[in-house]
C-alpha cells in the first residue's frame, strides 16, 4: 500500500466533484499524500485509484433503493475489506448518506481517523435519524451556512467550508459563443432542462419535459432547448428525447453547459444542486420534481421544510416557484416558463435573490475546497 494514504469514498457525479477538488487542493499543499477509495471519472483523473465504478452506487429514493440492496450490501462489504487491509491514516466520506454513513459505521472498530463531508440533510427530514450519528465522524464538513447551528444543537459540532458551486464556474460561460457553435438565432428563446444526473430519476421527468416543450412551441415557435447531461445518462436522454416534438441540444461537455447557461431565459430543473449553479449563472428558473409514488408519500409524512429548492431554503422564502408530483404538468411547467421568458420584472426579482443566496455560500476564508482540504490537514495532523 502507498505511504501517507488518504481513503475517500464518492458515492454520485455531484460527491465526484466535491472529492477531485478535494484532492487536487490536498495535494497542492502536501505532494506526498495518496489517494485511494471509491470515485468517478474526476476524481480518477485527480489521482484516486477506484475500487470499483462509482456508478454502482448512484441510486436515490426509498422505492428505487429495495431492488438493489443485495447488490449495494456487496458493494459496502468489498469497501469495509478494502479499508481494513490497506489501513489509510484518514477515511473521508463524501455525500451519499445511505452508503457513507453505513461504512462510517462499520469501519468505526478500525481506531481510523474519518471525515464525513457534506453534511447529511436531516435538518429537512427525518431529524430522529441525528441520534445515530455521534461517534460516526471526528469531523463533519458542511456545505451550507445554517447547518453548523443545526448540528450543534443535536451536539455535533460542524465546520462550513462553503459550496462547491462557488468553483464550478457556471456564472462564467459565454452565450454568444453557444449560440454560434450550435447554430442558434440570437433572439430565439433558450430553456435549459435538467433532469437529474442518475439514471433512475431522470426518467421521470423527461417525458414531461418533452410534452412541455411540444405546448412551449406554440408559443415561442423558434424556442430552443438544451439538456445539460452527465455522460451517465445522456444516452438515456438521447433516447428520450428521439420522440419529443421540438429535440433539444444535449450537452455533455461542462464548458458548452456553462455557456448554454449564459445563453438561457429560463430554466426547469430537478432541486438540488443545480439550482444553485443556474442562480450563479442568473438564470431564472423553475424547480420540478416528480418521484416514485410510494416515496413521495413517505417524504411528505417526514418532511419538516418549507421549500425543497435550496435556493429557497438558502434564502429563507420562495424566490422561485416548485412544482412537485401533482403540480410537475407539462401545462403548469409551460405556463411558468413562459412567465419567465416574458415576464422581465419576475426574472430580475429571482435574480436579486439569488446574488444575496451566493453571497451567503462563501467560505470564512479562501475557496471551498481549500477550506476543506485545511479541516482535512488539521485532522490528519493530529496525534
Amino acid at each position: 500500500m502507498p505511504d501517507r494514504a488518504i481513503w475517500l469514498l464518492a458515492g454520485e457525479a455531484s460527491g465526484d466533484v466535491l472529492g477531485a477538488r478535494l484532492i487536487l487542493a490536498l495535494r497542492a499543499a502536501r505532494p506526498e499524500l495518496n489517494f485511494i477509495g471509491i470515485g468517478g471519472p474526476r476524481m480518477e483523473q485527480a489521482g484516486l485509484a477506484s475500487l470499483f465504478p462509482m456508478r454502482d452506487l448512484a441510486v436515490m429514493g426509498l422505492a428505487e433503493v429495495l431492488p438493489r440492496l443485495r447488490s449495494l450490501n456487496r458493494r459496502l462489504d468489498q469497501a469495509v475489506a478494502h479499508v481494513q487491509a490497506t489501513r489509510p491514516e484518514l477515511v473521508i466520506t463524501i455525500d451519499s448518506p445511505g452508503f457513507a454513513l453505513r461504512l462510517l459505521r462499520r469501519i468505526k472498530p478500525l481506531g481510523i481517523k474519518r471525515i464525513h463531508y457534506v453534511g447529511p440533510q436531516v435538518w429537512a427530514w427525518r431529524e430522529h435519524r441525528v441520534r445515530e450519528f455521534p461517534g460516526l465522524w471526528d469531523r463533519l464538513l458542511c456545505l451550507l451556512p445554517f447547518e453548523v447551528d443545526f448540528f450543534a444543537r443535536h451536539g455535533l459540532p460542524a465546520t462550513f467550508v462553503g459550496h462547491p458551486v462557488l468553483q464550478s464556474g457556471a456564472g462564467e460561460g459565454d452565450a454568444g459563443r453557444f449560440r454560434a457553435r450550435h447554430g442558434i438565432p440570437p433572439h430565439a428563446p433558450v430553456v435549459i432542462l435538467m433532469p437529474g444526473s442518475r439514471r433512475n430519476e431522470a426518467p421521470r421527468l423527461l417525458p414531461v419535459f418533452g410534452r412541455t416543450l411540444h405546448l412551449l412551441r406554440q408559443d415561442f415557435p423558434d424556442i430552443v432547448a438544451v439538456v445539460p447531461s452527465s455522460p451517465v445518462v445522456a444516452e438515456l436522454v438521447a433516447r428520450h428525447a428521439a420522440r419529443w416534438s421540438v429535440r433539444p441540444v444535449i450537452v455533455t461537455d461542462l464548458q458548452d453547459k456553462h455557456d448554454a447557461y449564459a445563453a438561457a431565459g429560463a430554466a426547469l430543473t430537478k432541486s438540488g444542486t443545480s439550482t444553485l449553479e443556474l442562480a450563479l449563472a442568473g438564470v431564472p428558473m423553475a424547480v420540478t420534481y416528480r418521484v416514485n409514488p410510494i416515496t413521495a408519500a413517505i417524504a411528505r409524512r417526514l418532511i419538516r421544510v418549507k421549500h425543497v429548492a435550496m435556493v429557497n431554503l438558502l434564502a429563507g422564502r420562495q424566490i422561485v416557484p416548485e412544482l412537485l408530483q401533482q403540480d410537475c404538468t407539462p401545462q403548469k411547467l409551460r405556463a411558468t416558463v413562459a412567465s419567465l421568458l416574458t415576464d422581465e420584472a419576475m426574472a430580475d426579482a429571482q435574480r436579486g435573490a439569488f446574488a444575496a443566496v451566493m453571497a451567503s455560500l462563501h467560505a470564512p476564508e479562501g475557496l471551498p475546497s481549500e477550506a476543506a482540504a485545511r479541516a482535512v490537514l488539521d485532522l490528519l495532523d493530529q496525534p
